[in-house]
């Protein structure tokens, strides 16, 4: 593993992700590796100055001088910190992909240069999202400094890493753990499911305070120095977590739960605090 990796585009977002990735990085005791995609070369343009302009102009420069700036700010954010810094020829989205397949946390920024205004996440957030091969950290909203990790737990298989992310997160960050599971009534467990249009309540609370003690287990008992507040509430998942986000440091979900369609590879739920979330969001997939 190569430790944590993020991309620079020289965007004010794109340099708050560098800082956090450093931090990230320097708190995991790993080294931080700042990359830029560099789409230039694929084109019938030239790289490098122009005879008749200044020596440090061209956009092989330009692609340089955005890395080294990144890795300027980083070394501020994160005194100390172990940094590098790589031009790689390719799209941003390709590049951080595939970047990520030997990291430990891929970092991005929620809209870079560019993101249209109109958007909630750019589609670099989107796609390295969706395609990582290591947990994802997008930076956005305004994180409590000394708030909760927040994890949405929905008990499927699929969420096993996330929650175990979670956990580690939280004891690496020396705070508790929200542990939240939202439920509206009984839930297809696969194609064909029958759901009763009339159900008790009690029961399928029940039912889910089960579920949700079942999904957490395994972690409580791999980490039991991290404190766990259980919050098992009959709502909307997606409001209820980004309600929740407003009071927490970073919010952890698995890529694609319950209820998620097979060809997906983000769910409804991920997609939704992906854009709407009031702090970072780390999105975690099935390996």
């Amino acid at each position: 593993m190569t430790g944590v990796v993020v991309g620079a585009d020289g965007s004010a977002c794109g340099l708050q992700a560098v800082a956090v990735a450093a931090r990230e990085a320097l708190l995991r005791h790993c080294p931080l590796r700042v990359v830029h995609g560099f789409l230039w070369p694929y084109f019938p343009v030239s790289l490098s100055p122009s005879a008749v302009g200044p020596p440090e102009g061209g956009l092989r420069n330009e692609a340089r001088r955005i890395v080294g700036e990144a890795l300027e700010h980083a070394r501020k954010a994160a005194p100390g910190v172990e940094a590098t810094g790589e031009v790689v020829t390719g799209s941003a989205d390709a590049v951080l992909v595939e970047e990520s397949r030997g990291a430990d946390l891929a970092v991005v920024g929620d809209r870079g240069l560019g993101g249209f205004g109109g958007l909630l996440l750019g589609s670099t957030g989107v796609q390295l999202s969706a395609h990582a091969g290591c947990p994802v950290l997008v930076v956005r909203g305004r994180p409590e400094p000394d708030g909760p990790v927040l994890l949405g737990v929905d008990g499927s298989p699929a969420s096993a890493p996330a929650v175990d992310f979670a956990f580690a997160e939280a004891e690496l960050r020396g705070v508790p753990l929200v542990a939240l599971h939202a439920w509206t009534g009984p839930v297809s467990g696969g194609p064909g499911d029958m759901l009763p249009l009339a159900f008790d309540a009690d029961l399928v609370a029940a039912e889910e305070e089960r579920l949700m003690a079942e999904a957490l287990a395994g972690a409580r008992a791999d980490r039991p120095g991290v404190a766990v507040e259980e919050r098992l509430l009959r709502t909307r998942t997606r409001p209820a977590l980004i309600e929740a986000s407003r009071e927490a440091q970073l919010l952890v979900v698995g890529a694609r739960g319950r209820g998620g369609f097979t060809g997906l590879l983000l769910g409804a739920v991920s997609q939704a605090v992906l854009h709407h979330a009031e702090c970072p969001v780390a999105v975690v997939h099935k390996r």
